[in-house]
């Protein structure tokens, strides 16, 4: 058999590209370099600034072709790098040597050796991965996450009127409104947003053990926690000052438990919608030349509801870990971290494409508003709430004296169907006022779902 040509292994780099390839532009290994290479130059600039170890400021053509290295990182520094992390065998080292090269070519080689000046390599790693993660975060998984939110909150309104029999346990009970049950999801939704939006981006920039050491004797009379923490600040992340050789993560498994919850909550989504179109509640909008079935031409299977439901589970495992591994760490520093975080990109890749699946599916279903009425009118039973609570305040305001009111709706209703005819005949006999008696015959499972309609302009 003729061996194929390079392939990629993951599907979010093959079948599934299309929907994700923005998170690469971030945390792919190459955003991931050319965030190092951010943070080298800015390192430089920051020192030269200062005047510090007898350099001077660089001028301001000078400091915009330094950026311009940034700026125009492309397929030459990609491939320059892996040339040159083939001899150096460590990453970051390699970087070093790209910056290095290029202060030549710009005529800066008088400041080469402040070139990862008192730097270790975490120091480099954990501010580009920052960097990284908030932009994905921020520029890219956000706004696909709130496009759903904007859609549930579009169908929310739509749908807030249309009255559904709700299934508690899977069970006939009170009824709500499609647009408030949608509304349920999108309020939790927009929650988790707001403490994702607001997660705190830490960084360190302390050397080899987060002491300062050689800082302090290249420079004794430096206040280097307060450059480090400038420097820091003016990346646009936070400053940890305490930490080993790492910064300790902690912000990374904040941030992916809150995905991961998101994810959980837009799972449930994802199984209820594909229940609704189950039970007929919504019907699906045939696609022009899509396929349902290899074989059976009458089908069109939810297949973005099940799409968005697996990788959910995928994301929410890999995020999950992250979150577990990330924040432990041996003694100072062991290298689990390094292998592990290059997995952020997939984990939060699966979400990408699940927002996306759930986007389109939500856009290609429509409400069946008969078949919502159909099993209202067939289910009377579940105004037996309604019927035995009215009872207790008439009792309570002595105007009836029937005694146990919920032991009575349940002789009448429990494990039975009743219909409108029976629930007129038993509500006519009853010993209550008139006016409570008169709200009862006028109710229908139809109308019986409280201010559920109302509740949706509690979105903002």
């Amino acid at each position: 058999m003729t061996a194929l040509p390079p392939q990629p292994l993951s599907p979010l780099d093959g079948r599934y590209r299309a929907a994700v390839t923005e998170l690469g532009e971030h945390l792919s290994e190459a955003g991931l370099n050319r965030a190092r290479v951010h943070v080298e130059v800015e390192w430089l600039i920051f020192l030269t600034d200062r005047s510090m170890f007898g350099s001077s400021p660089l001028d301001e053509t000078q400091r915009e072709s330094l950026r311009a290295v940034v700026r125009d990182f492309g397929q030459a520094e990609i491939d320059e790098l892996a040339t040159l992390e083939a001899t150096t065998r460590h990453d970051v080292k390699a970087v070093e040597y790209l910056v290095r090269s290029r202060l030549t070519s710009l005529g800066l080689d008088h400041i080469a050796e402040l070139t990862h000046f008192a730097c270790t390599s975490e120091d480099i790693n954990n501010l580009s991965y920052a960097l990284t993660v908030s932009a994905a975060v921020r520029d890219v998984w956000l706004p696909k996450y709130r496009a759903v939110i904007a859609v549930l909150s579009d169908r929310a309104r739509e749908f807030r009127d249309d009255a559904m029999l709700a299934r508690t346990h899977g069970q006939p009970a009170t009824p709500t409104t499609m647009g408030r049950e949608i509304a349920v999801t999108a309020h939790r939704l927009t929650r988790i947003a707001e403490q994702i939006d607001g997660t705190e981006y830490l960084g360190k920039f302390s050397g080899a053990t987060g002491t300062f050491s050689a800082h302090v004797v290249a420079d004794p009379t430096a206040d280097w926690p307060a450059l480090s923490r400038d420097f820091v600040e003016g990346l646009g992340l936070t400053w940890n000052p305490l930490t080993t050789q790492i910064e300790s993560h902690d912000w990374q498994a904040e941030l992916y438990n809150r995905v991961s919850h998101a994810n959980r909550v837009l799972h449930n989504l994802a199984t209820d919608v594909w229940t609704y179109i189950s039970m007929g509640y919504f019907r699906q909008i045939p696609q022009a030349g899509a396929t349902g079935s290899s074989t059976m031409p009458h089908k069109i299977n939810p297949i973005r509801f099940e799409n968005a439901e697996a990788n959910l589970e995928l994301s929410s495992a890999l995020l999950d870990s992250l979150a577990a591994t990330l924040v432990t760490s041996r003694l100072q520093r062991d290298l689990t971290d390094s292998t592990t975080q290059r997995n952020i990109g997939v984990g939060l890749g699966h979400s990408l494409l699940a927002l996306d699946n759930l986007t389109r599916g939500l856009g290609e279903i429509d409400l069946d508003r008969t078949a919502l009425a159909a099993d209202l009118d067939s289910n009377w039973e579940v105004l037996g709430e309604a019927i035995q609570t009215v009872i207790r305040a008439e009792v309570a305001a002595g105007r009836s004296t029937i005694s146990d009111p919920y032991a009575l709706l349940k002789e009448l209703t429990r494990g039975k169907r009743i219909g409108h005819d029976d629930l007129t005949a038993f509500v006519s006999g009853l010993d209550i006022g008139d006016d409570a008696k008169q709200r009862l015959l006028a109710l229908t499972p139809a109308s019986y779902i409280g201010v559920a309609s109302e509740l949706v302009d509690y979105l903002p």
